[in-house]
């Protein structure tokens, strides 16, 4: 009866435009321990929300009381390697390219569950969607979505990383779906070497040092000795995924489907125009994308730090000139007119 339940939900799942879906049992987290001495270690960075209701991320049923089942799925996005960018140009990370995944992912999570409430009326639903405290990656793997690689994301055998994730946590009794295997890496280092930043060790990045965290987290001034290792990178960072071995194109991942909300909708920024915007044309940029985490200070503060990586290897009279203004303006968003500020002192040197 609940492997006919099991298979009910998982194929509710696909019909919902899922790529992938599986079922874990609730529990504690195995990674209650190394959760906390990261916690401990500072190595969220500025993002002080994930210390509070540790308890509550290490145990779902916490979150959901008396829950005893994890419904994981997963959407692809960015198989496609991104195609060549101007002289002037700010990458974006894939997952932000598309639209913005927690709005994609949750309306769909909350259909699925108002079908599943009708299904299973005495039983507790409840949508995730990456803000809520749960460790979605652990229980993607023990519901057999993926597993997690060296680099912290989870990888799909055969395709790869490229991965976004969403969760139904519930009261039903549903019959778990077999786990991913626990290490899909063996003794490869690739995405800890590629790192310029060194924020990778085995399991585990130190988001201080990641430029993803830096890029779309920070909400400070970012130190200047990473502004060379940011490159062309105004938000987010994909180093770690393109060089892991599992996303290296092949016959099956050419032929996974990635769900046309993610389809790309711009891969790049003109940091001479990033530089210039305001907050009516910041909004008009990320209408409908994940972009909208950073704010306009951000955007720019990490612009500034891209032009001055662009003007080390090539003249731009333009960028060179407005990074000036900025510097010398009294009336400048602090943040921005100290990177600016930098990036002056760096190219003079």
């Amino acid at each position: 009866m609940e492997s006919h339940k099991s298979t009910l939900v998982t194929d509710l799942c696909e019909t919902y435009g899922f790529a992938l879906a599986g079922i874990a049992e609730t529990g504690r987290s195995d990674y209650d321990v190394q959760l906390i001495q990261w916690l401990a270690d500072k190595k969220q960075g500025e993002m002080e929300w994930m210390e509070r209701n540790v308890e509550v991320r290490l145990d779902p049923r916490k979150l959901v009381e008396h829950a005893r089942s994890i419904i994981c799925v997963a959407d692809r996005y960015g198989i496609i390697e991104s195609a060549e960018h101007g002289n002037r140009a700010g990458r974006i990370a894939r997952y932000a390219q598309g639209r913005d995944y927690h709005k994609a992912m949750k309306k769909r999570l909350h259909e699925i569950c108002d079908v599943l409430r009708q299904e299973f009326p005495n039983e507790t639903f409840r949508a995730c969607v990456d803000t809520a405290p749960l460790l979605e990656r652990e229980f993607a793997q023990r519901a057999g979505v993926g597993s997690v690689g060296k680099h912290t994301l989870l990888i799909e055998q055969g395709v790869g990383s490229w991965m976004l994730l969403g969760a139904i946590v519930t009261t039903a009794k549903l019959e778990p779906t077999a786990p991913a295997p626990a290490d899909p890496c063996s003794s490869c280092t690739r995405c800890i070497d590629a790192c310029p930043t060194d924020a990778i060790t085995p399991w585990e990045v130190d988001a201080r040092k990641c430029i993803s965290y830096l890029t779309i987290e920070h909400r400070t001034d970012i130190d200047p000795k990473f502004y060379s290792q940011i490159g062309d990178r105004i938000f987010g960072c994909d180093i770690c995924q393109e060089v892991c071995p599992h996303n290296q194109p092949n016959e099956r991942s050419a032929l996974a489907p990635v769900h046309e909300m993610y389809e790309s909708k711009f891969e790049s920024f003109d940091v001479l125009e990033v530089l210039c915007w305001d907050e009516e044309a910041r909004r008009l940029h990320v209408r409908g994308s994940s972009m909208k985490r950073a704010k306009l200070g951000m955007f720019r503060r990490n612009a500034a730090i891209v032009a001055g990586n662009i003007l080390a290897s090539q003249p731009d009279a333009a960028l060179f000139a407005k990074l000036q203004t900025i510097a010398s303006d009294d009336t400048e968003d602090p943040l921005v007119s100290t990177a600016a500020t930098e990036v002056l002192r760096a190219l003079a040197d």
